[in-house]
């Protein structure tokens, strides 16, 4: 970390790829969490609620790389807000799901956990925009969400 003249900027290799953000492979994990878990829902919930877990799983990730390729931070911040959205989304058919009986608590809890450190790292994104760095796109910060690159 370098610092001088209010600035902080990070030494951490900067994300190229929306794949190399922590957040989004995490997410892309839920994604596969929840296919996985609505298998096993009855065969009258395939155009029910199994199709809105997955639409809204599948949203999150694909919302998180729409904003990483968006030029300005205000972009990318409305972008990540519609990822946030997706992941309540999904947190509220869960609960439904398991209210319903259609998958047990203990699989159900898995991908509630999963959907919770996804919203946790999605909501402090805002935040961590309004940092002082040197340039005015997001892409400093995507440092942050970055899994330690080789």
């Amino acid at each position: 970390m370098i610092r001088g003249w209010g600035i902080v900027i990070s030494e951490k290799p900067k994300a190229t790829n929306y794949r190399e953000l922590l957040v989004w492979q995490k997410a892309f994990g839920l994604v596969k969490d929840v296919y996985s878990l609505t298998g096993e829902f009855p065969a009258q919930e395939k155009y029910g609620l199994v199709a809105q877990l997955r639409r809204a799983a599948v949203s999150v990730p694909s919302n998180i790389a729409e904003g990483q390729a968006r030029h300005s931070t205000r972009e990318f911040i409305l972008v990540v807000s519609h990822a946030e959205g997706s992941a309540a989304e999904l947190e509220t058919q869960l609960l439904i799901s398991v209210e319903l009986g259609y998958c047990e608590d203990g699989k159900a809890q898995r991908v509630l956990d999963g959907v919770t450190e996804v919203r946790k790292m999605l909501g402090s994104l805002p935040e961590k925009t309004h940092r002082p760095c040197l340039t005015t796109n997001h892409y400093p910060l995507i440092t942050l969400l970055c899994p330690a690159l080789p």
